[in-house]
């Protein structure tokens, strides 16, 4: 398979000088994404229609544009703070903070001087290219950890991050849960698991002769239950070959951002489900997807390191595990209804009046529309949390969670 035999190495290595000569699927994960030889630190940059996918951003400026209306009014809600801080996390190839730093230049000028650009990104390829194409604005990069605790007035915010976080992968079995490891056909011992031995779609995979193989046993922390508890999903309701993900890594996220921040909302947009949905007995082998050349599959151990994997956001988890941390929840809604009610609804409108030749017309109607397909872009999920507001700015509606004027009766 089109495998990255340096990263095979790398991970079948770890798997070897584990104790148990086994790993979590999550280690799994964090390593094919995001060790040195990993997918976003040598293919990140392939992103858009040219790599093996695109995101929002991608359709034009309108998102991030849309965006900036929605943080300009958490702004005026905190009072208008010098030194309001719109924390990006997972900013990818530096995009949308281009779209959003221009139109608040251009629109806002009062807001743009206020402003403190901080971008969080784990990948250096992806911040190199960050920087180079933001150069003409004031903006800084940093790791979460090095944000000192309670010092953000603003806002944190990420377009399809959580989803990229590495996730535990569990199956049911005898009405227990199992958690899925992954070894190598070489550390495996002659009688594993006789239920969990997979391996992707087979099993054999791999560059090199490294053959990765899954197996199942007890779960490597107590927090895989503790989730169930959380989301109020109860488990013993899941037949034997239930298998789905709980993303812990968003959890520890979470509370990580919860504490840097001060006083101000948390904006999350991504594909996922509440847990009753995610969860559903009839969804039984979970959602992690792998993107490679913009082919959808669900076999983690080939193109390993060449292709992007997955998993849907438990946004139960999230408002769940935030209040816990001290985030209230503002609003869930859909990403259609939020770029509507921040005004998308009018640009469409508004390309009835504009002289353009009908082919540029009609791309750009087809983007804006792209935006708000409930089968795509538009049913993505935007979760807005907040914290440290007092009473009377907590009152005031946020824009992008009103009803969009087109669909009031």
């Amino acid at each position: 398979m089109n495998s990255n035999p340096a990263l095979c190495q790398a991970i079948a290595h770890h798997i070897t000088t584990s104790p148990q000569k086994r790993i979590t699927f999550a280690e799994f994960m964090d390593m094919a994404l995001y060790h040195p030889e990993g997918y976003y630190s040598t293919k990140a940059v392939n992103l858009g229609k040219q790599g093996d996918f695109f995101t929002s951003i991608h359709l034009g400026a309108d998102f991030g544009e849309l965006l900036a209306v929605q943080f300009v009014q958490m702004w005026e809600i905190l009072g208008q703070p010098v030194g309001f801080s719109l924390v990006e996390m997972g900013a990818g190839q530096g995009l949308l903070a281009l779209d959003i730093l221009k139109y608040i230049q251009q629109q806002y000028p009062d807001f743009f001087n206020a402003l403190d650009y901080v971008i969080v990104e784990k990948s250096l390829v992806l911040r190199q290219e960050q920087q180079q194409r933001l150069q003409e604005f004031s903006v800084r990069w940093c790791d979460l950890e090095e944000i000192p605790s309670h010092s953000i007035t603003g806002c944190f915010f990420s377009n399809e991050l959580v989803d990229a976080m590495p996730v535990h992968q569990f199956a049911i079995e005898q009405a227990q849960l199992q958690e899925i490891y992954v070894t190598t056909k070489q550390n495996l011992t002659p009688n594993p698991s006789p239920q969990a031995e997979r391996g992707g779609a087979g099993g054999v995979r791999s560059d090199q002769n490294i053959e990765f193989v899954e197996i199942a046993d007890t779960p490597s922390t107590p927090k895989l239950v503790e989730y169930f508890d959380l989301i109020g999903v109860n488990i013993s309701d899941f037949s034997d070959g239930y298998r789905s993900e709980v993303n812990l890594a968003a959890l520890d996220w979470l509370r990580m951002v919860a504490d840097r921040l001060q006083r101000g909302y948390l904006l999350t947009i991504d594909y996922g489900y509440t847990a009753n949905r995610y969860y559903n007995p009839r969804r039984s082998q979970g959602t992690l997807q792998c993107y490679y050349q913009h082919q959808r599959h669900n076999d983690p151990y080939i193109n390993i390191g060449q292709q992007d994997i997955t998993a849907h956001v438990d946004f139960t988890a999230l408002e769940r595990w935030g209040e816990r941390c001290g985030l209230d929840k503002v609003g869930f809604t859909e990403q259609a209804l939020f770029l509507m009610a921040l005004g998308l609804g009018e640009r469409i409108a508004a390309l009835s009046y504009t002289q353009q030749p009908i082919s540029q017309l009609l791309r750009r109607r087809d983007v804006l529309h792209q935006l708000l397909d409930p089968l795509g872009l538009g049913g993505f999920g935007v979760l807005v949390q907040r914290k440290g507001l007092t009473t009377q700015e907590a009152a005031q509606p946020l824009k992008g969670l009103s009803v969009p004027e087109q669909m009031k009766m």
